[in-house]
């Protein structure tokens, strides 16, 4: 199982390359979850990095008859035409096309956070936006998780 973590402060350089830190590509095991990327305009129009495997079990888990026929055909549509098989430089360097940049709305201070199976890429100001309007929740999840594990601990004892 993938369990990428942290959040990365970058710049977007003039030629819209985005460096991805070696602390983010090194929890990637590539034999497992392979070499190369997907770029995909994700949930709430988050750029998303999914490793190449990741993103082949998201597509695969995209079967037909889980929604209406006209839904189904409209989110695989949408969803293949906005995801490009992408790699990185040697340098560790993804470039982000000026379309997708614009989909998503990034400006040059981006920060790249990873959650679980990918990497998402918000701009700086919005990702501090959505850690300040979230925070409350995440402290009460965190707590009743804990709460949780303490408990399941206690009874395997």
């Amino acid at each position: 199982m993938l369990l990428l973590t942290g959040e990365y402060q970058h710049v977007v350089d003039g030629k819209g390359r985005v460096l991805v830190s070696n602390k983010l590509r090194n929890q990637i095991d590539v034999d497992q979850h392979g070499v190369d990327f997907y770029l995909v305009l994700g949930a709430n129009g988050i750029l998303c990095l999914y490793p190449e495997k990741c993103f082949e079990q998201l597509a695969l888990s995209m079967a037909p008859g889980t929604t209406a026929p006209d839904e189904a055909v409209a989110f695989e549509r949408i969803s293949f035409a906005l995801a490009s098989k992408v790699e990185l430089d040697n340098q560790g360097r993804l470039l982000l096309n000026e379309r997708l940049r614009k989909r998503a709305g990034l400006k040059e201070d981006i920060t790249l956070v990873g959650v679980r199976d990918h990497i998402e890429l918000w701009n700086t100001e919005d990702w501090e936006q959505y850690l300040g309007d979230h925070m409350t929740q995440y402290q009460k999840q965190m707590t009743q998780a804990r709460q949780l594990v303490m408990r399941q601990q206690t009874k395997e004892s």
